[in-house]
């Protein structure tokens, strides 16, 4: 049993840069763009992402967070899940373009219970997904707008992010 290091602090920086320019102009600029993190790491890298779109731009992204744990299909199997907040910046998400914003995606399941939970918040104009780490081995039919990394992995094998602001360190690692 192993463990390597996938990303370093540069990478995840640099990855993060690159989705941020995607984001800007794929939606060409900035006007209308809502970023939401999804507890606990995508809060952090949605905030970085909303400070880097924010220094291309000149005017200020707004972002918040999206807890999506009442909206997920496996509490009755994991049951202990306590929520965490949601914040969602004023001016609110209806006809605005959300991008919700992840660390790794696996199967999908949180991208769907974040997709019901946003729609029980409002109706935004467009949804889309910035993910930092894409590890394949989908069960439902959810494909990122915009990846950092694509990390091909067996399914026993876990990946995990740590980013300073929660870990003390930003990397990613595979373990075996």
């Amino acid at each position: 049993m192993g463990t390597r290091t996938v990303l370093h602090e540069a990478d995840i920086t640099r990855a993060l840069t690159r989705i941020s320019h995607e984001v800007i102009e794929s939606h060409r600029g900035v006007d209308g763009i809502v970023l939401l993190g999804i507890p606990t790491r995508g809060v952090t890298l949605a905030k970085r992402m909303s400070a880097i779109m924010s220094d291309i731009a000149g005017v200020s992204v707004p972002v918040g967070s999206l807890d999506v744990t009442l909206f997920r299909d496996d509490l009755a199997r994991q049951p202990t899940r306590s929520p965490g907040p949601t914040e969602i910046p004023s001016g609110g998400v209806d006809g605005r373009t959300v991008v919700l914003v992840d660390d790794v995606l696996f199967s999908g399941r949180s991208i769907r219970a974040a997709l019901d939970a946003l729609q029980s918040i409002g109706r935004p104009s467009a949804v889309r997904l910035a993910i930092l780490v894409d590890r394949g081995h989908r069960e439902l039919p959810i494909r990122p707008d915009f990846v950092g990394k694509n990390l091909p992995s067996a399914r026993e094998e876990r990946v995990h992010v740590r980013l300073a602001e929660i870990d003390g360190v930003d990397e990613v690692t595979i373990e075996s």
